[in-house]
């Protein structure tokens, strides 16, 4: 079974409707349980097999009440930590509020996630977890303090995760994306660039090296690979699927 948190849209659905394209039975949650259920119709649709479930990672007892109905299902063998928020702001403008709310999901909905699960993948012999990072936690990005300071800690505990569980058969990896194309960019752009979307979305697209974003799709399969057999010699690692952002520009 392959749990998906933050499935609902963006990469977490593209990455839902990847495994479960290979065969893979998916649970979909999500604090939005509505698109929770689209993606699993679409994954039905195609003819796989998921399940929609709403759950808040920010609350400890929510996740282990949802992960042990899971559990009461069948074992947990790969979990992707994909719900998250991004925020825009420099340490001067970000409020406490703003912070506090980007650490309880980006950080400790991770935490919450791989807390409960790692003693039943030990009890079980093994599995993967996979969590989803970003370039902006090892890299300086503009006006992205909170959201920066997350996802640098996101890779920190997928370090220490690895390490911890290499006794009990339990890899763990991260995937850190640049710019990604998903709804998330598209509503950004429509509420701060109001008639110059297509002109905002250009110069964003070209920042990057290799001159476009990345699609959900691109990233999904990076994650398939990580969780699969294929993969079983690698732990510890983030990822960066970047369009050549840290080594190429200049």
């Amino acid at each position: 079974m392959a749990v998906v948190t933050g499935g609902g849209s963006g990469i977490g659905q593209a990455i839902a409707l990847r495994f479960a394209a290979h065969g893979a039975l998916v649970r979909v949650l999500d604090v939005n349980e509505s698109v929770a259920a689209a993606t699993c119709q679409r994954i039905t649709n195609a003819g796989g097999t998921a399940s929609a479930h709403l759950c808040d990672v920010t609350s400890q007892a929510d996740v282990k009440a949802t992960f042990d109905e899971l559990f009461r299902l069948d074992s947990v063998h790969i979990l992707i930590n994909n719900a998250g928020i991004s925020h825009i702001g420099t340490v001067e403008s970000t409020t406490e509020e703003d912070f506090d709310r980007v650490v309880r999901v980006n950080v400790k909905g991770f935490y919450n996630c791989m807390h409960t699960v790692a003693g039943h993948m030990k009890e079980n012999g093994g599995g993967v977890i996979l969590n989803l990072a970003s370039i902006a936690g090892s890299s300086g990005i503009a006006d992205r303090f909170a959201y920066s300071m997350s996802k640098g800690a996101v890779i920190a505990m997928t370090y220490s995760v690895a390490r911890d569980c290499l006794a009990h058969n339990i890899r763990c990896n991260c995937i850190s994306p640049a710019r990604v194309h998903t709804p998330f960019v598209d509503g950004y752009l429509q509420k701060n660039y109001p008639g110059r979307e297509q002109e905002m979305f250009e110069k964003l697209a070209k920042s990057q090296p290799i001159g476009r974003m990345a699609e959900p799709a691109e990233v999904a399969s990076l994650a398939l690979f990580l969780c699969s057999d294929e993969a079983a010699f690698i732990t510890g690692v983030d990822y960066p699927i970047d369009g050549g952002f840290f080594n190429l520009h200049g």
